[in-house]
């Protein structure tokens, strides 16, 4: 095999290796029913789809539900296996691009996956909660234009980095015909 040859990191993985990883993470005490969190669940066949995705029965409730329900990974056509290399690759820190490269996706099926991917682990996050002393460092405010910039307009100014250039750039002009004038 040739260095520069990409090496297909899809095949590394399979779906049953990818179905139990998920089950391992999502229900590290067992399986437990996502309507009503009962712990009387039981095996209810697989899917006729993917053979490797458990189905359950919740005893208590008479919910059924799979291995993938009620998460970030329901119900996409991309395999299991794709999504969990997908965000391997981006705990990796690669950009869209380079994903999209490794698992021989297009490049806005990749950024459509990290999207959901991220909008998924934002939601789980806990809010943050600061307490005690809590110090921020180089804040600049520019008092009265923060989110009104129909009152700079009415101001006459511009409230951009265009206007710094354009009155430095007017400086300038004034300096130089001040010279060439004497």
């Amino acid at each position: 095999m040739a260095v520069s040859e990409l090496i297909n990191l899809s095949t590394l993985l399979d779906d049953a290796k990818c179905f139990e990883l998920v089950r391992q993470h999502r229900w590290p005490q067992g399986v437990r029913c996502p309507d009503c969190d009962g712990a009387t669940v039981i095996r209810n066949g697989r899917d006729e789809t993917q053979p490797h995705r458990q189905r359950y029965l919740c005893k208590a409730c008479h919910g059924r539900f799979g291995d993938l329900t009620n998460t970030v990974l329901a119900g996409h056509h991309q395999p299991l296996r794709v999504w969990v290399l997908c965000l391997y690759l981006m705990g990796l820190n690669l950009s869209n691009l380079q994903i999209a490269a490794e698992l021989d996706l297009a490049a806005s099926d990749v950024q459509a996956m990290t999207e959901h991917l991220r909008s998924g682990l934002a939601a789980q996050a806990p809010a943050a909660k600061l307490e005690g002393q809590v110090e921020i460092d180089e804040v600049y405010v520019m008092a009265g234009h923060k989110g009104q910039p129909a009152e700079v307009v009415k101001r006459g100014g511009r409230d951009d980095a265009a206007d710094y250039k354009a009155r430095r750039a007017e400086a300038r002009w004034k300096r130089t015909s001040r010279r060439s004038s004497a």
